[in-house]
C-alpha cells in the first residue's frame, strides 16, 4: 500500500490533486482541472490511480464526481501524505 500511495503521489499532476483536496472539502473534478489546468480526461485518470491506491474516496453526485482524501487513512499513509504535502522538502 505504501509503494503504490508513493508511486501515485510521485506525479506532479496527482500530487498537485492532492494539494487541492487537503482544505478538507470535496472537489468534483472539473475544480480540479480548473485549478492545476489539466483536461477532463486527464484529470479523471489521475484521481482514479488517486482512489485506488487509497489515498481518495469519491462520491456521485448527479453527473459530478466528488473527491476529497480518505478521512480513515492509516498512520503510515497519513505520514506520508503530510510529509508529500508539505510546503517544503528539505533536502
Amino acid at each position: 500500500m505504501i509503494l503504490t500511495a508513493l508511486t501515485a503521489l510521485a506525479e506532479p499532476t496527482r500530487l498537485a490533486a492532492m494539494r487541492a483536496l487537503r482544505d478538507g472539502d470535496e472537489h468534483c473534478v472539473c475544480e480540479l482541472m480548473a485549478r492545476i489546468g489539466a483536461t477532463q480526461s486527464r484529470m479523471s485518470r489521475h484521481m482514479q490511480v488517486l482512489k485506488q491506491a487509497g489515498l481518495v474516496v469519491d462520491k456521485r453526485d448527479a453527473q459530478w464526481v466528488r473527491y476529497r482524501i480518505t478521512p480513515d487513512l492509516a498512520a503510515p499513509l497519513r505520514a506520508l501524505l503530510d510529509a508529500a504535502l508539505a510546503d517544503e522538502v528539505k533536502a
